[in-house]
């Protein structure tokens, strides 16, 4: 595991990671001033309930809450401090986009909840061969690179190299998934504003897939 003791100068990728948090939290405040904001444009047109980006919109709240609660365990248990420094900015940048993403539904007078997960998706590259309509919840879970409740309960009783080893491949399998989200709506979005916080999510998750594998390395996870 990494030394606590001497701090070390942070590692590129950590300082890459960091920067692009920023820029999507700067866009996120942007977003939300010219999304709800000043009333001098025309409002775009408002999607509906089937639409890719009210379905995209639901089920990455979906996906974001479980990576923030994966994010939490580990952030109580690591003594890395890099990995938890991670699981901070995981915590606090996915939690405000899942907080812009409710909002969105709200401002389009949607429901939270509507079609099955992935429902949206169906017919592009992402979704083909993970089931169809007649997949289960589970099985759709499972096609967004989400975590089991078996997977959960064993990263809350893991402890050491073991809870670091497992919190990287469950969080890189969940980033995959994620980006096949995003390269879906960005195919399929209507919404500027959708498409714009889909590529800047993109974006970070990409070098934090990257950051974890590196991880995975310098730990000595078995792959």
């Amino acid at each position: 595991m990494t030394d606590t003791g001497g701090r070390s100068a942070p590692p590129r990728w950590l300082l890459l990671a960091l920067a692009l948090v920023a820029v999507a939290a700067l866009a996120f405040a942007i977003g939300r001033f010219t999304m709800f904001g000043t009333g001098t444009s025309a409002a775009p047109p408002t999607p509906g309930t089937h639409s890719a980006d009210a379905g995209f919109a639901r089920d990455m709240q979906v996906h974001h809450q479980q990576a923030v609660e994966m994010a939490l365990i580990i952030h109580r248990t690591t003594e890395d401090e890099t990995l938890r420094t991670m699981a901070t900015d995981i915590i606090t940048a996915q939690s405000a986009q899942a907080g812009e993403m409710f909002g969105w539904l709200v401002e389009w007078g949607l429901p939270q909840a509507g079609d099955p997960l992935m429902a949206w998706m169906e017919g592009t590259d992402a979704h083909d061969g993970h089931g169809g309509a007649a997949a289960t919840d589970a099985e759709r879970r499972t096609a967004m690179g989400m975590a089991t409740d078996e997977e959960l309960a064993a990263l809350r009783a893991a402890r050491g190299q073991e809870a670091d080893c497992l919190y990287l491949e469950l969080m890189i399998r969940h980033h995959e998934g994620a980006l096949d989200m995003v390269d879906a709506i960005e195919d399929l979005g209507s919404v500027a504003r959708v498409k714009d916080v889909a590529g800047s999510m993109g974006e970070v998750q990409a070098s934090e897939v990257v950051a974890m594998e590196e991880m995975q390395e310098q730990f000595g996870c078995t792959p």
